[in-house]
Formats: structure tokens, C-alpha cells, sequence
């Protein structure tokens, strides 16, 4: 394009030689190379942007999850999965949160102290919060001991007789002497006239060997270390023990949706006979991984993936973690399910191009407009120079019909002189991409035949007899002075 140019506006105006011969300055940067820039720079920002975009969004996230009482199966599983995220550098990250127990959990989650909570599905669950999945499902255990010696009392082998009786329940969390009380009214017995005695976990066979109560209640897992320890104890103690049936399950179950009917297996709880002899018939709850409803359906959805995904590797040091199915996704699900479970339960998880195509495909189009209507307006800022140059090259053509009318060549220097400048002029608006390429050779057109018209009329005034050359002219003055 330089050579191009030379050659372009390579007639010198003064002697009518080419300027390729003699050297020339260096030409202006083309309005092509400065576009070419401008693309370029466009095109890394919007790179630049979208790598960002990317990085924003695919950053890792760390959700609190409340999780209680301390020591409990409960704490080290969610450790574990805390654990297991990090290491495999997943999407979602775990922060876990100790809390006294289920019932904290869900306040701390109530109160949006946290983003996820462990909680019982028979406690009251916070309005905000949705299912993401069931962590295990707990049995209650109902049995009772003969006892010894004078607190030895009459057998007792049905609900209905607790009575005037003592039951000891396992575990100081008030959600098992309402669980206790729920099975009490259904049967008509009034839980005023059932002396309850509470004690933790860890006292159960002390307390059992105490003989503290005459029957006991234990809520976990049906394999439940706790409750296969306090069984054993009573057996230990005083000989195999009565489990109690609840027959009224299905009646539970439809009047507390919360609970559902379940049974025993034969042989649970081992020993010989076996603990229990036969299948007996209870009712079961859930311990649910809930979610605070403002938490993003995508960032769900990815926690979701990663505990399933990660559930078969936490088999061998934490079985637990095999009870964990995904959530109720029915729309009368005692818990709603949060809408980022359901898009990974159904198959409708969304991938990184589903969630933000839109608002790529918005970004260009906006990014387009921005740079039509910025043409546009640079194009409106050139206007005025356009016009300009437009009106120069009109005065060019005038200066043709002027030259070859010239008497004098003092008056063709001065239009040799202001064609320098028009040509300038010219050139300075190409550059600034005010004119185009089609527009310079047209002007390029108009200063040859401006060039012909004051070579010629300087032939004609040289030959003219009566009108001698002005530097002949210059030379006789000289003389005579």
C-alpha cells in the first residue's frame, strides 16, 4: 500500500518529475492497518471477557452446612464429604458448622446462618427449607426388660400397657420424647401417666443395668451401633428382651406424614435366639439434607452431582453413607425439593452453555450493536472532514480550468502551492480513515489532470515571444541593477 501511494501522488507538482525518483517521506498508516488494530483489540476484549465470564462462574463455591451433636455419625460423614470435595478440587466446597444437634440445625438454617443443614424430617423444618437428599432413615426400637430383683415388675409386651410405667429414651434431643409421645397417644395412652426419663447415648448401658426404666426407646439407623449396644445391655443383664410392635404404624404414618410405616428385620440385633425373633413392624423417619431456598439452583445441582458421585467412595470407611438416596421430588413431598435436586434427579441439569447462552448470545449481539452504532458515530465525527476534503478536491478541479487560463507563473507557483496542501490535507484524511481508498484514487485522477493543465500552460507561457520566461526576466533586472 505504501509503494502503492507513492506511485499514487509520485508527479511532482513543481517539475512535473516522479518522486519515486528522489527519496520521499515515509506515508501515513493506513486506515485498513489502524482497523485491522482495533478488530484485534476488540477481539482480545471480548476473549478477555468471556474467559472471565467463565471463571467467574465455574469458581469454586463453599456452602456452610450445619450439622449436629457433636461426635455424632452424623458430623463425620459430612467431614468426610467435606474431605472428599476438596481433594477431587470440586465446583462446591463444604464448610461444616457443629450445632448441638438436628433442632439447632434447622434454626441456624432458619435464621440463613448457613446454606445446607442436616435435619430430622420430624422436627419442625424451617419454612425456606428444601430438599437436596435423605441422608439416612432412622427405626424406632421399642423394647422392654423383665427386670430383677424388687423393681422386677409384671412382663410388658404391648404398647398399650406402658402405662403407669417408666420408659427410658435414648438421647437427649427432645425430638425423640415427642416421637415417644406421638406412639403413646395413637395407642390411648396418656403420656402424663408415662413417667419419661431421658439419658445420652453414651449412659444407655448404665442406665439400662440401673434399671432406670422398665421399657426403652431408641431412634437411628436399623444398624445402629447406639441402639445394638443398649439392647445388648438389657440382654446382658436380664435376658432377652420384649420388642414391643407397633401395629398402628400405618395409622401414624397417615396421620403424621412425617413418619412412615417400617419393620424390623428378624435377627437385627443378633444374639441366639435371635434379637428380634420375628419381623417386627415400626415406624420410620428420615434425616434430610436441606438446603436454604436462596441458594443458586445451579450451585445445588453441582453439590447434588458431587455427593452422589462421591457417595460409593465413603462406603468402606463410613457405611452410612450407602443409605443416602435422593430426595422426594413429588410435588406433595412432605419437604419441597429444591429445584437444582430435581434438575439432577430428572436428567435436567443444566450444563455451562445451557445456563449462560443466552447471555453469551445477548453479549455479541450487544457487543455488535455497540459496534455499528460506534462506526457509525466515528463515520458522523468525519462527517466534516469528509465534506471538506470533498470540497478541496471541487477546488482542485476549478484550479485546472485556472491554470490553463494563467498569464503569469507566479500565479501557477501559487496553485503548485496550494495543491501541496490540498494533496496533504487528502492524505491526512485517508489516514484517519475519514476517506476511503476509491475516494484517494479519484482525487488521484483530478491532480493528473492538474498536473498535465500546469505543465502544459508553462510550455505555452515559455514559447510566448512577448511574455518571456520569468527567470530571463529576473536575470536582465539583476543586470541593469
Amino acid at each position: 500500500m505504501k509503494l502503492s501511494l507513492k506511485r499514487l501522488f509520485g508527479r511532482s507538482m513543481t517539475g512535473g518529475l516522479d518522486l519515486a525518483e528522489t527519496p520521499s517521506p515515509p506515508s501515513p498508516r493506513s486506515a485498513a492497518r489502524k482497523t485491522a488494530l482495533v478488530s484485534l483489540a476488540l477481539v482480545l476484549a471480548i476473549v478477555g471477557a468471556l474467559a472471565g465470564g467463565y471463571y467467574f462462574a465455574m469458581r469454586p463455591v463453599a456452602l456452610k452446612i450445619a450439622v449436629g451433636p457433636p461426635n455424632s455419625d452424623d458430623i463425620k460423614v459430612v467431614q468426610a464429604l467435606t474431605q472428599a470435595f476438596s481433594q477431587n478440587k470440586s465446583y462446591v466446597r463444604l464448610r461444616p458448622i457443629q450445632t448441638d444437634g438436628a433442632t439447632a440445625s434447622a434454626e441456624a438454617l432458619a435464621e440463613g446462618k448457613v446454606d445446607l443443614a442436616i435435619v430430622r424430617g420430624d422436627v419442625d423444618v424451617p419454612k425456606n427449607a428444601q430438599a437436596v437428599a435423605t441422608l439416612r432413615k432412622n427405626v424406632v426400637v421399642l423394647w422392654s426388660v423383665p427386670g430383677k430383683g424388687k423393681k422386677k415388675g409384671a412382663k410388658i409386651t404391648k404398647i398399650a400397657q406402658l402405662a403407669g410405667h417408666r420408659v427410658g429414651v435414648v438421647g437427649r434431643t427432645q425430638a425423640n420424647v415427642n416421637l415417644l409421645k406421638v406412639i403413646l397417644q395413637q395407642y390411648g395412652v396418656d403420656p402424663a401417666k408415662v413417667e419419661i426419663i431421658q439419658f445420652p447415648a453414651n449412659e444407655a448401658a448404665e442406665a439400662i443395668k440401673a434399671q432406670k426404666a422398665d421399657a426403652y426407646l431408641a431412634a437411628g439407623p436399623v444398624n445402629s451401633k447406639i441402639t445394638s449396644d443398649a439392647i445388648a445391655a438389657s440382654t446382658k443383664d436380664f435376658g432377652a428382651p420384649t420388642f414391643l410392635a407397633i401395629d398402628w404404624a400405618d395409622a401414624i404414618a397417615q396421620n403424621h406424614p412425617v413418619y412412615e410405616a417400617s419393620e424390623i428385620p428378624a435377627g437385627t440385633y443378633g444374639g441366639s435366639p435371635d434379637r428380634p425373633e420375628d419381623e417386627v413392624k415400626t415406624i420410620s423417619f428420615a434425616h434430610h439434607i436441606v438446603a436454604r431456598k436462596g441458594v443458586s439452583e445451579t450451585t445445588i445441582a453441582a453439590f447434588t452431582r458431587q455427593l452422589f458421585a462421591v457417595r460409593q467412595q465413603l462406603v468402606t470407611e463410613f457405611p452410612l453413607a450407602a443409605k443416602i438416596e435422593t430426595p422426594d421430588t413429588d410435588k406433595d413431598a412432605v419437604i419441597p425439593v429444591h429445584p437444582g435436586a430435581a434438575a439432577f434427579v430428572d436428567g435436567e441439569e443444566k450444563t455451562f452453555l445451557d445456563r449462560y447462552s443466552d447471555y453469551i448470545w445477548w453479549t455479541l449481539m450487544a457487543l455488535s450493536a455497540m459496534g455499528s452504532i460506534g462506526a457509525w458515530f466515528a463515520g458522523y465525527l468525519k462527517k466534516d472532514e469528509r465534506d471538506n476534503n470533498s470540497h478541496l478536491r471541487d477546488r482542485l478541479l476549478d484550479m485546472i480550468a485556472a491554470a490553463r487560463k494563467s498569464e503569469t507563473m507566479e500565479a501557477l507557483d501559487q496553485m503548485q502551492t496550494e495543491a501541496d496542501e490540498i494533496l496533504r490535507d487528502t492524505l491526512r484524511c485517508y489516514d484517519h480513515g475519514a476517506i476511503e481508498e476509491g475516494a484517494l484514487t479519484a482525487f488521484n485522477i483530478v491532480l493528473d489532470q492538474f498536473h498535465a493543465a500546469i505543465a502544459d500552460r508553462k510550455a505555452v507561457l515559455f514559447s510566448m515571444p512577448q511574455n518571456p520566461p520569468r527567470a530571463g526576466a529576473q536575470f536582465r533586472a539583476a543586470g541593469n541593477a
